[in-house]
């Protein structure tokens, strides 16, 4: 049962296979959302700083009835933080906005601010000050694990070039129709395990006829084709939901992809439009 498997981080941490997103759940909505999850069985819960849920996930987290070190926490730098001052006093923030005595990962959100993401300014020694702050608090045991997300191979080797403590993950875009096969096989050569967000493609994929019709042969609905797609790939998957119905589907995934059809998916035509979602990265 995928719930009950880990990945093992380059330190030796244990990182459950599949996590709890909840990116636009409802701050005043977010401790009952971890406390349905952990009550079927999920052990990690991803937030972040730029959600404005921590407070509430944290309180799911404390709440829930199961013991804090069988839990795995993610949460993230906001990604304007460009700084080791900045970074220092975010973290200790998240901290205390959580209400725990740790945290199991944090990462920073973006190599750039989102409102320039994709431009020219890598933020290369901004990125750098704040990933010595993420070791600093690492070190005194504050974070257990640290990585980033959105990060191409320029911006991870930015931060390889003068780290002390080597990116555990990077958490991508990645799923049917966006699959960056060459930044993921980068990363898993450089033992930064891939996180994938939004696995479903912002719900898009919910609406492909191809999709359905693969997802109808497994007799699995679509999200859990594409859960099982990251999976397969050696991706940790986050799929947000603060409905429990949706949640144990996403967590049933007894089946496997056969080979035919995961090359088919890995090859599948990208999406061109995610309607609102657009802002968000689609790597070349």
């Amino acid at each position: 049962m995928v719930l009950q498997e880990n990945y093992t981080l380059h330190n030796g941490v244990k990182i459950p296979k599949l996590g709890l997103g909840t990116w636009f759940i409802e701050n005043e909505n977010a401790a009952q959302a971890v406390k349905d999850a952990v009550g079927l069985g999920y052990r990690h819960i991803d937030t972040a700083q730029a959600y404005g849920n921590e407070s509430g996930v944290g309180e799911g987290i404390r709440n829930c009835g199961v013991a804090r070190n069988d839990l795995f926490v993610t949460t993230k730098l906001g990604a304007g933080i460009k700084s080791y001052d900045g970074a220092l006093m975010s973290i200790d923030k998240s901290l205390a906005v959580m209400a725990l005595d740790y945290i199991d990962m944090m990462i920073i959100h973006s190599p750039q601010p989102w409102d320039e993401f994709g431009q020219d300014n890598r933020y290369f020694d901004g990125n750098r000050g704040a990933w010595r702050a993420l070791e600093e608090a690492y070190m005194a045991g504050k974070i257990r694990a640290i990585g980033v997300s959105n990060f191409l191979p320029q911006d991870i080797e930015n931060i390889l070039e003068v780290c002390s403590v080597k990116p555990m993950v990077n958490q991508i875009l990645a799923h049917i129709s966006n699959t960056p096969h060459q930044l993921i096989s980068y990363c898993q050569e450089n033992e930064v395990l891939v996180e994938a967000y939004s696995p479903i493609g912002h719900g898009e994929l919910l609406k492909n006829k191809e999709i359905i019709a693969i997802a109808e042969s497994y007799a699995v609905s679509v999200p859990q084709l594409c859960i099982r797609y990251a999976l397969q790939m050696g991706m940790l998957p986050l799929p947000k939901t603060a409905n429990p119905k949706h949640m144990q589907n996403n967590a049933d995934l007894d089946f496997d992809i056969s080979v035919a059809d995961m090359d088919a998916l890995k090859n599948f035509d990208k999406i061109k439009d995610y309607g609102e979602a657009s802002v968000f990265p689609v790597y070349k």
